[in-house]
């Protein structure tokens, strides 16, 4: 029987989740989990690179969304969840790797130049900014990770690692293993304004939010913009309203809105009362076992403990083998 392929992902600790993540990461991993042996992070070290002033919320975040991942299914069981800075190889491979990187490859990243505009109230002109793709390729090569999960927009970012492994192996011999892309699809899940979900935008639903909260944001969110009365035919097609609908109702249902609004046979008021339902059927058994969890008081810490445990012995072995090749 051959041995299953190893995945490697993390996340940034720099908030709450929202269904973005759902959708965009969580519900990927949950299928890798039963496929593959999977390594799943809380990237506080990467979330330094840009939150360095502020490290305490980094810790506070991390244990919430871990607690998200396991309400929403992660099971450490099958996967191991760890803490990023609880095993210090990631550290201790990437400055290995920063050995032999040229300087040119780092300032060539198309998000270091996006990410330094885009983020201005703070100082970017970090060696840590500068050098957090060499840490990303410690974190996939330190576990020689076969697969890492990517949307098609990542594919150029992963690229980066696997020429850093690439010269690694050439100066010094077949050490570390290439990692391929696995590419992941997500279905389109827009923010309430339209735009891309993200909580800076502030048009984010949150795994943990209130019912009352999330009734008020869909109801309050853009529909056709085209359709100034109720008796106007809708075009769902460009209604942010009709894409939560198709991940989130009934399929059945969703088709007989589809027509029922072009028909102008159902109103926006109407339409998003039934999107308000549907969102809130999804998020109550997630807000259910969150709950549970914690009252369980140390689990998180516990699972995190066992799993850096679990991902710090595969990591030594593989460093030992890096040492090794470089007469270290």
């Amino acid at each position: 029987m051959s041995k299953p392929k190893i995945v490697v992902s993390g996340m940034r600790p720099t908030g709450k989740l929202h269904l973005g993540h759902y959708f965009g990461v969580l519900k990927n991993w949950l299928k890798l989990q039963e496929e593959y042996q999977c390594y799943f992070f809380v990237a506080d070290w990467h979330a330094l690179t840009t939150e360095y002033a502020n490290p305490k919320s980094i810790k506070d975040w991390g244990r919430d969304i871990v607690l998200d991942w396991l309400a929403v299914g992660l099971d450490p069981a099958k996967a191991t969840l760890f803490l990023q800075s609880q095993v210090p190889e990631h550290a201790e491979l990437q400055l290995l790797l920063g050995m032999i990187t040229p300087l040119g490859w780092l300032e060539r990243v198309p998000s270091y130049k996006e990410l330094k505009q885009e983020l201005k109230d703070r100082d970017l002109s970090t060696y840590g900014f500068l050098g957090y793709p060499l840490l990303q390729t410690a974190d996939v090569a330190i576990y020689q990770a076969d697969l890492v999960p990517v949307g098609q927009d990542q594919v150029a970012h992963l690229e980066l690692s696997r020429e850093i492994v690439r010269r690694f192996n050439h100066l010094y011999g077949p050490t570390l293993t290439e990692p391929q892309p696995k590419l992941t699809e997500s279905p389109k899940l827009p923010g309430i304004d339209g735009r891309k979900m993200s909580k800076s935008y502030q048009n984010a639903i949150f795994l943990t939010e209130p019912a009352e909260s999330v009734q008020k944001k869909l109801m309050s969110s853009i529909t056709d913009p085209n359709r100034g009365r109720r008796s106007d035919p809708g075009n769902p097609d460009i209604c942010t309203i009709f894409a939560y609908h198709q991940i989130f109702t009934d399929p059945g249902q969703t088709s007989q809105i589809n027509l029922d609004c072009r028909a102008a046979e159902i109103g926006c008021v109407d339409c998003k009362k039934i999107a308000v339902d549907s969102v809130l059927n999804f998020l109550k058994p997630i807000a259910e076992k969150r709950k549970a969890l914690e009252a369980q008081g140390g689990l998180v810490d516990e699972i995190l403990a066992q799993g850096a445990l679990r991902a710090r012995e595969v990591a030594q072995a593989n460093l030992a083998k890096v040492y090794q090749v470089m007469g270290l």
